[in-house]
């Protein structure tokens, strides 16, 4: 017997997916929620106490084909088959940004981008917050965008890290303020090739108005090609002299040039060309949201670098220990390279995403001492730099932080800049960081 379609089916029961049923069933809709991760399991007693069915461990086509819509959940892929079926029959299919996105009526800065995503939210929302306005900080950062909608908090302005997961499931979405800070190869897992990534990353400023503004980095390709059919207005930022006007931003070594200010990069502890270029998109969003300039410069002041970003551990016998987990990309890695001036001794590997290193081999040449390989990816990345340079195979962090240090010595750098996903090892990106931290502590001990 087919159902009546009055239910809305959430596919997905992570973070996004229950602070979605949450808020919906507050709001009195009926809802069912699947997920085919059997661990999930666990946590369907909370919403079937508050009348929700759940299926878990399976997906029921027919559940798909009967709901009146489908939010999806930012980690589902969106060619499984029952969603490919739903969307023959002419099912929405939607994700959380277009659930919320005629329901919050106060400005969003959404923040999108390859590497650099949630430095950038999280700066943007300090810089405000120092300019006297209150401040939501959410997103992919951590707090899903939804649970605005479920908090008493009245907030000035939202400050969000958006995915292009997410972005792929948006149709309505208009942020006052989008930032693009780069795009590289990335999550080619997911995406049929990097052209569709690309336009995945782009369409963040698809629905804006001329009343809204787009912060872009002017070195993407064809920012300007692409930039010229937006409605909204642009700004952007770059280290490239030829930049169009003077309400962007121009980054000269070690300083900014923004709105008749020179900012002097010193005071800040985020180091690297890549941290200037996510400061100077910072800046261009804070003030396009009305905030101002001592609230910029006491943000960058104040401002720590992100747990495993280039996150300084200690220094072990002349040895500095740097964890770098959140590099889960090529591009992140080279971008990390490029902050020493030392020998590195670089340990990569994990879960490979269908990602080409190729890239690195010319700035691993002058840079890395040896490669310390581990994970699924570890035979992919010998093979990738077996002309480049020394390859050596560790079994684990413990084994990975060993060899490190017998192959070191006073003045080096030990870097730990994975380059792919965690989750061959570990649950995240962050448990992979904390085991390293931990292994180089018991290495300082012994």
């Amino acid at each position: 017997m087919k159902r009546d379609k009055k239910y809305t089916l959430i596919v997905g029961l992570g973070k996004t997916g229950i602070a979605v049923a949450n808020f919906l069933n507050a709001n009195g809709d009926k809802l069912i929620i699947t997920d085919i991760d059997k661990a999930k399991k666990d946590q369907t007693g909370f919403f079937e106490k508050k009348g929700i069915k759940t299926e878990i461990g399976f997906h029921n086509t027919e559940t798909f084909e009967n709901a009146e819509r489908i939010i999806v959940s930012p980690g589902i892929p969106l060619d499984i088959p029952e969603l490919k079926n739903a969307r023959e029959k002419n099912i929405p299919i939607i994700g959380e940004l277009d659930t919320i996105s005629e329901l919050i009526d106060i400005p969003i800065v959404a923040v999108t981008g390859t590497n650099g995503k949630t430095t950038v939210t999280t700066l943007i929302g300090d810089m405000l917050k120092r300019s006297g306005l209150n401040v939501f900080v959410c997103g992919n950062i951590g707090t899903p965008i939804v649970d605005y909608l479920s908090t008493d908090e009245k907030a000035d302005i939202i400050v969000a890290e958006i995915s292009s997961f997410q972005l792929d499931t948006s149709n309505k979405f208009k942020p006052d303020i989008a930032v693009l800070l780069n795009i590289a190869e990335d999550h080619l897992d997911r995406y049929d090739s990097f052209e569709d990534y690309v336009l995945s990353k782009w369409s963040i400023f698809k629905n804006q108005t001329g009343m809204q503004f787009a912060v872009v980095n002017a070195k993407i390709d064809n920012a300007n090609q692409n930039t010229s059919a937006f409605n909204s207005k642009v700004l952007y930022y770059s280290d490239d002299s030829v930049i169009p006007n003077s309400k962007n931003a121009f980054i000269n070594g070690n300083s900014i040039s923004i709105s008749n200010s020179v900012i002097d990069l010193s005071i800040t502890k985020l180091k690297g060309k890549h941290n200037n270029e996510n400061i100077a998109a910072a800046c261009l969003a804070t003030l396009a949201a009305n905030g101002n300039m001592e609230g910029i410069l006491n943000g960058l002041e104040n401002f720590s670098p992100l747990p495993h970003r280039l996150e300084f551990v200690q220094s072990t016998l002349g040895i500095d220990w740097y964890n770098d987990s959140k590099a889960t990309n090529p591009d992140a890695v080279a971008r990390a390279v490029e902050c020493f001036d030392q020998d590195i001794i670089l340990i990569m590997g994990g879960l490979d995403k269908d990602t080409d290193f190729s890239f690195l081999q010319k700035s691993f040449k002058q840079k890395i001492k040896k490669l310390i390989v581990m994970g699924d990816a570890k035979e992919k990345l010998t093979k990738a730099f077996a002309d480049t340079c020394d390859t050596i195979n560790a079994d684990s962090m413990e084994d990975a932080v060993k060899k490190s240090y017998q192959n070191s010595e006073k003045g080096d750098v030990v870097l730990l800049s994975p380059g792919c996903a965690s989750f061959d090892m570990y649950e995240s990106y962050s448990q992979r960081g904390f085991d390293f931290i931990k292994q180089v502590e018991r290495l300082g001990k012994n």
